[in-house]
């Protein structure tokens, strides 16, 4: 399914490496998202969130600033980005299932970048067709999504 590292601790941060991170600590859950957020967000088909509580990670002093945005199913979420760079090392989701815990953004760790399991993938209305992605479990939203206002075209991805 995936590489396993036995070392809890993980380090990674952002493309420049001004801001950089350590994680301690299974994440909580680790998903590929295809939501046109994600795409817009990563400028590709997908992002990759491994989640953790808050109190499993430690940001150093690097320079950050943090975009906001409004989601369908009401729910803000925040991301930290290099003030440096611009990569988006991680964010929050709040209200809601994920309020209490921080995603990674998977690509953002040191090598082996790709330590994790990924568990779901979420959103795959708007997954691109050639993803080919073979995960235990698959769901045209979320288990957790529950629309409350409707996104402009360019956003919805998908019926």
């Amino acid at each position: 399914m995936g590489r396993i590292i036995t070392t809890e601790t993980q380090t990674g941060g952002c493309f420049c490496g001004a801001v950089r991170y350590e994680t301690v600590g299974k994440p909580a859950r680790v998903s590929i998202c295809h939501c046109r957020y994600c795409q817009l967000r990563t400028g590709t088909a997908f992002g990759i969130g491994v989640y953790f509580n808050s109190e499993q990670i430690t940001f150093n002093e690097g320079a950050t600033d943090t975009y906001s945005y409004d989601t369908e199913n009401g729910s803000t979420t925040e991301l930290l980005r290099c003030a440096e760079c611009g990569t988006t090392v991680s964010w929050t989701i709040s209200p809601g299932a994920l309020s209490h815990m921080v995603a990674i953004a998977g690509a953002t760790f040191d090598p082996p970048t790709f330590w994790y399991n990924v568990e779901r993938e979420v959103f795959t209305r708007s997954k691109a067709e050639f993803c080919q992605i073979v995960v235990p479990e698959s769901y045209d939203e979320s288990p957790i999504y529950k629309p409350v206002k409707r996104d402009s075209g360019r956003l919805k991805g998908g019926d």
